[in-house]
């Protein structure tokens, strides 16, 4: 058992959340789906899941359909379905989070601070790109089109669909955050992950790493 990441993005904004869950059972799913549904600064209106037991099971179902959300589900073997969670994933979890096994309350709980933190990070002060169509020069070949690069908060304040209470509240935060400050916080949590996971990763990857050849060759000794 093993703590795993949740992560939901805004595929027009890129607003993204995350929540660490203490294994991937579907009730913790469950369980956080509605804290990440009240931290959006804009209605939650559907749920575009991967394909994983966790995502799709009647519990979460019903809790969609509780609330009008349609519910729609990658296609099985294709990973670019969540191509936009996938890139989270890799920006904002494997980045921040490492790669390291956390299996501990403690670590649970650091995790989820830390993403409170890289929530206001992300969101407030790192711009990226959107993709939005493709050019085609004289000899035929295609290059993607990119626009400005802006916060998801500035793509969600100038979607016009926030009130004006909502607007009001991300701008203090905005207003009231020191990045530079933000930053040495995060730091301090990675630092205590780091301490905390880094040790015994490290010795279950060596673990693994000398059982799988025992393996192979259990395999081949079946095999003749």
């Amino acid at each position: 058992e093993f703590c795993r990441s949740l992560t939901v993005t805004c595929v027009h904004t890129g607003w993204t959340e995350n929540r660490a869950l203490k294994n991937g059972a579907h009730r913790w799913v469950l369980e956080a789906m509605p804290l990440i549904e009240a931290r959006l600064p804009f209605p939650l209106v559907g749920i575009d899941s991967d394909n994983g037991g966790e995502f799709i099971n009647d519990a979460l179902i019903n809790w969609a359909g509780e609330r009008d959300l349609f519910f729609t589900r990658a296609r099985p073997y294709h990973s670019n379905d969540n191509a936009h969670v996938e890139q989270k994933n890799a920006d904002i979890v494997r980045r921040f989070a490492f790669h390291y096994r956390y299996d501990t309350a403690m670590e649970l709980r650091l995790l989820n601070e830390l993403y409170d933190l890289v929530r206001i990070r992300f969101n407030m002060f790192t711009a990226t790109t959107k993709a939005i169509g493709w050019r085609v020069n004289r000899n035929g070949k295609a290059t993607r089109v990119y626009d400005a690069p802006r916060t998801p908060f500035q793509r969600v304040i100038e979607s016009g669909i926030l009130s004006d209470q909502k607007r009001a509240e991300l701008e203090a935060i905005f207003e009231a955050t020191n990045p530079a400050e933000l930053t040495r916080r995060i730091v301090d949590i990675q630092t205590r992950l780091i301490h905390l996971a880094a040790a015994k990763t490290d010795v279950l990857s060596h673990a693994v790493s000398r059982a799988k050849p025992d393996e192979a060759r259990e395999n081949l000794s079946r095999a003749s």
